[in-house]
């Protein structure tokens, strides 16, 4: 973690910077963060509820008419 400490010109180039950031991540690496993000607010939201360690994802099959 870098714990260095910036002082910028203003938001949007706080902004910029914080995209450039996630931009160098890898894939996975964005998926793994977003992840821990939303689990870390559900426990917030409901903290005496035991939050699975991953999220439980709903698949769903759709047909496509043909044409």
């Amino acid at each position: 973690m870098d714990k260095t400490i910036r002082r910028d010109r203003g938001l949007e180039v706080m902004k910029a910077d914080e995209y450039r950031a996630w931009q160098k991540l890898q894939p996975h690496e964005r998926l793994a963060a977003a992840t821990e993000l939303s689990i870390g607010a559900y426990r917030l939201k409901e903290p005496s509820k035991n939050v699975p360690a991953r999220l439980q994802r709903t698949l769903v099959r759709l047909q496509q008419p043909e044409n």
